[in-house]
């Protein structure tokens, strides 16, 4: 369903009975809802939440900001890497404002919040500037954007950057696949043919790569979110995979180390990506976190 939500228009969809407690899902980078996988949110509504995830804006079936244009991400990666500030078409904090707004839009008072990647950027901005809508926090293979961390390898960096070979379904399917070929999980390796399953599903619903590179703009732009980070007193969950290529494993440690009422969990052989086999301990950690609230 559409509903406004900070002034714009945001594809949303609720799950579960609307007395469970409430769980929004905030994606990554130029990820549709669909990133949250169906079989996770049936796990999360069968464990008793009200599970709602939604599409960010500039990606999937939200509004788009092509008014933006479409960001130089070299040049931006140039500036970033010298110290110097990248301008973006809008923030992660207008993104986490966004976030609050789907609550708002669905009468919602306050939920428990799980970010992913981007996401957890997101919520952390959310808990930063409206805490009182945040119950427990998850935050899953993120940062606080410390410059100090380590990043990316070059090979991973340039494989972010690239597009795909061929404008087909097809062509487009092939460089998702590779792709996460490349950050995903070594100890728990999706079969490309369910990656091609998946994204093909994806592609057809939506494909807007010049949202993705908006969105990786705004992710520059919001700099080093550590001087709010210990202002964050609800219960967190830090969930980490121990070999992550794209995110490596020190920014979830600093997370844990500038957040005082974290957890964490590293988990061994995880990449940068959400394995269907963790799906259990996934849910075993946010219903804890939960139930710290």
């Amino acid at each position: 369903m559409q509903l406004t939500a900070n002034g714009i228009r945001l594809e949303v969809e609720d799950h579960g009975s609307p007395q469970g407690e409430p769980l929004l899902l905030v994606m990554g980078l130029g990820m549709q809802l669909l990133g949250w996988h169906e079989d996770l949110v049936a796990l999360l509504v069968g464990r008793g939440f009200r599970v709602i995830r939604f599409d960010n804006r500039d990606i999937g079936l939200s509004q788009s900001f092509d008014q933006g244009g479409v960001p130089n991400l070299a040049l931006d990666s140039l500036r970033y890497a010298l110290g110097f500030r990248v301008k973006s078409p809008y923030t992660l904090a207008d993104m986490a404002v966004d976030a609050v707004g789907v609550l708002d839009a669905l009468g919602i008072a306050a939920a428990h919040v799980c970010g992913a990647s981007m996401g957890g950027m997101i919520a952390q901005r959310m808990a930063d500037i409206a805490p009182q809508r945040v119950k427990s926090l998850t935050l899953m293979m993120t940062s606080s954007g410390a410059r100090r961390l380590p990043g990316p390898t070059l090979k991973v960096r340039s494989a972010m950057i690239s597009r795909p070979a061929s404008q087909s379904v097809e062509g487009i399917v092939e460089h998702y696949v590779r792709l996460y070929a490349l950050i995903g999980s070594p100890a728990y390796p999706s079969p490309p043919a369910y990656l091609r399953d998946r994204f093909t599903t994806s592609v057809k619903r939506s494909y807007r790569p010049a949202g993705t590179a908006r969105q990786m703009v705004a992710i520059a732009a919001d700099g080093d979110r550590s001087p709010v980070l210990g202002s964050i007193r609800m219960p967190t969950r830090i969930i980490h995979g121990g070999a992550d290529p794209l995110v490596p494993i020190a920014a979830g440690h600093d997370l844990k180390a500038k957040i005082s009422a974290a957890q964490i969990d590293v988990v061994d052989g995880m990449g940068h990506d959400l394995p269907a086999p963790l799906y259990p301990r996934f849910v075993d950690g946010i219903a804890a976190v939960a139930g710290r609230a």
